[in-house]
């Protein structure tokens, strides 16, 4: 039976009991937990594991118009997302269930949820969509030019990977809007690396993109399909930029809004 990880941002018990009755009367096999909004934990990590489970074939957000526009619940929900891509592919399927309020709009969503279904709790068409969405055909992993991946806790904080989805970056360099960085390191990909010798580490470069400006870290190790960068980011960064280091002005650098 295909199973679907529901999260819900509200504390609706008996709103969640319909939907998951729902998809239980479509052959769905409803899981999920409720959402802990609560960063300075990183308990946005917590539903990681069960999300990566294979069983899973979905991921559906319940929530309101409010919930979507706080930027606690779109930082944490983003950060989820992208754990999610790494491990599952940019393609796995999330879907907004929306309780009321005027209609979340997919487009005005943080970049790892841009794009997404929104469809309404109460919809006669929201089960079928579900469904067919839970029996769609995977299109497999798709050749990024870059990973993107998290890891954490709130003991050591929480750590971006980043590195080439293809070929190799010369150097890396990692950027963040309103946080700040404090560590960085290389290391295979996949894991926090125990121990790292930068090349030329170099801090604080500044850096401006449309009306925000960056503070930016960078290293000159030469990364590979099982090299990363790692940067320990304190606080909620707005948005992040990263990319292989260049000292040319024409340099590929990729923008993630993350609230």
């Amino acid at each position: 039976m295909k199973s679907i990880w529901l999260t819900s941002l509200v504390r609706a018990e008996e709103e969640v009991k319909k939907v998951m009755a729902q998809l239980k009367a479509y052959g769905l096999k409803p899981s999920g937990h409720f959402w802990e909004d609560d960063l300075e934990k990183l308990a946005w990590i917590k539903p990681r594991s069960a999300l990566a489970d294979k069983d899973v074939v979905l991921w559906a957000i319940m929530g309101t118009e409010e919930d979507f526009q706080s930027p606690a619940l779109r930082y944490g929900l983003s950060l989820l997302a992208i754990t999610v891509q790494a491990e599952r592919g940019a393609d796995f399927p999330i879907v907004v269930l929306q309780l009321e309020g005027q209609t979340v709009l997919p487009e005005a969503l943080p970049t790892p949820l841009k794009g997404v279904d929104v469809l309404p709790v109460s919809g006669a068409a929201t089960g079928p969509k579900l469904v067919a969405k839970a029996h769609r055909t995977p299109q497999g992993q798709k050749d990024l030019a870059y990973r993107l991946d998290l890891y954490g806790n709130e003991h050591i904080g929480q750590w971006f990977e980043v590195g080439p989805g293809a070929g190799a970056w010369s150097g890396a360099m990692f950027a963040v809007s309103d946080a700040e960085i404090v560590f960085h390191g290389i290391g295979p990909k996949g894991r926090l690396p125990e121990k790292s010798v930068l090349n030329y580490p170099m801090k604080g470069l500044k850096l401006t993109l449309g009306d925000k400006e960056y503070t930016a870290w960078a290293v000159q190790n030469p990364l590979d399909g099982e090299t990363s960068y790692f940067v320990k980011v304190q606080g909620f960064p707005e948005s992040i930029l990263f990319g292989a280091y260049t000292q040319e002005d024409n340099s590929e650098v990729f923008a993630v809004s993350l609230k």
